[in-house]
């Protein structure tokens, strides 16, 4: 017992080597595991396919209500008004529509398969985007004479803003959420062993 006493306290730096693994194991296991890729995966599906269903419902209702050209006034400066845009969103980009329409189906697929994601928030965030570009390539596809050449319908209108949908909407808060998430320290990051070696 002495020996093996005398041996712990001549190799300190082993001793403090495996407290650190020790902590890290420690605060593993407070976190809890995290949650399986391809339950990941099925959630920013389901809010895609979720975004989807509300953006196309509510474009319907848009051509039923808004298409002889009135408008709906619902609070301050914000309306409801019918409007074809064959850009990008919030109007910009005109008459490219095939390529922002090829571009969009790359974007979906890397969104939905190939983009990894770690956390259920980021899922979210990645299935609010691929959703919103998902809902406006539908528009693309189906709302036009050619191959597409469809126009994406707008509708909510703010009268200082361009007039965008819930497509829009979701891909910009989507997008702007992942941009500030990913310029934010990582809550659980680990802080550096301090019982390294020295250089």
């Amino acid at each position: 017992m002495r020996l093996l006493a005398a041996f712990r306290q001549a190799d300190p730096a082993r001793a403090t080597e495996g407290s650190s693994v020790d902590l890290r194991t420690r605060r593993r296991a407070c976190r809890g595991p995290r949650p399986p890729v391809k339950s990941l995966r099925k959630v920013t599906l389901a809010i895609a396919v979720a975004v989807v269903v509300v953006d196309q419902i509510t474009k319907h209702w848009a051509l039923n209500a808004l298409g002889d050209g009135h408008t709906i006034d619902i609070v301050g400066s914000l309306r409801f008004n019918l409007a074809f845009n064959t850009g990008m969103a919030f109007a910009k980009g005109q008459g490219i529509g095939p390529i922002i329409a090829v571009v969009g189906v790359i974007v979906v697929a890397y969104l939905l398969i190939g983009l990894r994601r770690n956390t259920m928030p980021g899922s979210v965030l990645v299935g609010l985007v691929a959703g919103g570009a998902a809902g406006n390539i539908i528009d693309r596809l189906f709302r036009g004479e050619g191959w597409l050449q469809g126009a994406v319908v707008d509708f909510i209108d703010l009268q200082w803003w361009p007039i965008f949908n819930v497509a829009d909407a979701a891909i910009v808060v989507g997008a702007g959420a992942l941009v500030v998430a990913s310029l934010l320290p990582e809550k659980n990051a680990e802080p550096a062993d301090q019982g390294g070696e020295a250089p």
